[in-house]
């Protein structure tokens, strides 16, 4: 049995919670808002983004860091992108030397740059820090449907222990050293998800979903590799698998935004009407600084972020995806 700190009550954090404690862990779960801690302390249930998942009756629930950090053998990250430096920073003073800390949110920090784990080694440089990631919808987890993920860690003894903590019957683990491989394919499907659910709000049909989600793989992959992460990953669960279940699912808050701002709602409105934190909102314009910086051509995600912020039509957005230069699929020499 081990302590977890689960820093974050959001869908995903309260989700694996309910896992970990299934498997026999301690669980102790922090959030920075005192209704929230307060509604979950009451009802034993996220109502408002995890509703149908109850809480058992001795899981903790803090608003104190301390609390959450102090003595715990694994702290799982589960705040959204934009907030994991501050939380990070805030926790810094509890964290021991070697403490692992796991990583479930996705996302690239747009003014740097830097993927979320490499924000957590930053500001906790103490930490033992790594990632989990895949298709994994929180709803589904949350019921104990089978799910499979893969960790990413420095270390194979990291990795092994933390793919340990979380396997069950219903939660398949897998590990994996490429950590940045696996982080930008979970960061960058999410953009690739909006442009897919753009595409449904279009009243587009399965040809130009599949188009969608092999050509952002593709583009996913290229700058992936360049960046160094490994092919293999961007073919698997956190690369194609993750992209897939995001591309597909109305669990899929990305999907949901994109077939609003499809049907002509702006990106704000979209926001605000799926009620939760949008990440390929934030990743897209971090994606494009990454092209830029590495010169690599992203078609999908540079007209995705052409609709977000510049006011250009999803309509005529996919028409020019459309009739771009003439390629070839697979740069090789003809026999």
């Amino acid at each position: 049995m081990a302590k977890i700190g689960m820093i974050g009550a959001g869908s995903w954090g309260i989700a694996l919670s309910v896992l970990l404690h299934n498997n026999g862990h301690t669980v102790t779960i922090w959030s920075a808002l005192e209704n929230e801690i307060l509604m979950l302390r009451k009802e034993h249930e996220q109502k408002d983004k995890l509703p149908g998942v109850k809480l058992p009756e001795d899981m903790i629930f803090t608003t104190d860091l301390s609390q959450a950090v102090d003595k715990k053998d694994l702290l799982v990250f589960a705040v959204p992108s934009s907030f994991t430096r501050q939380t990070a920073h805030n926790i810094k003073p509890y964290v021991n030397e070697g403490q692992m800390v796991v990583n479930v949110a996705k996302g690239i920090e747009e003014a740097t740059l830097m993927t979320l784990s490499q924000v957590i080694e930053e500001e906790i440089p103490q930490a033992d820090v790594a990632v989990l990631s895949g298709p994994s919808h929180a709803e589904e987890v949350g019921k104990g449907i089978p799910t499979t993920i893969v960790v990413g860690a420095n270390t194979r003894a990291t990795a092994e222990y933390i793919q340990t903590i979380f396997m069950s019957d219903v939660f398949r683990v897998y590990t994996s050293p490429d950590v940045l491989g696996i982080e930008l394919g979970a960061a960058l499907k999410n953009v690739v998800a909006l442009a897919a659910g753009i595409a449904d709000g279009l009243g587009y049909g399965d040809n130009t979903k599949a188009a969608l989600i092999t050509r952002g793989m593709a583009e996913i992959a290229r700058l992936g590799m360049e960046m160094g992460g490994k092919f293999e990953t961007f073919c698997g669960l956190s690369g194609i698998g993750d992209l897939i279940v995001t591309c597909a699912s109305m669990h899929s808050r990305n999907r949901r935004a994109g077939i609003l701002i499809g049907k002509g709602k702006t990106m704000e409105e979209a926001m605000t009407e799926v009620k939760m934190v949008v990440e390929g909102v934030y990743s897209a314009k971090a994606a494009m600084g990454l092209a830029k910086k590495y010169n690599i051509e992203l078609p999908i995600i540079e007209q995705v972020n052409e609709v977000l912020f510049n006011g250009k039509s999803a309509a005529v957005a996919v028409k020019d995806l459309m009739i771009r230069d003439k390629k070839i699929e697979i740069p090789q020499e003809w026999i």
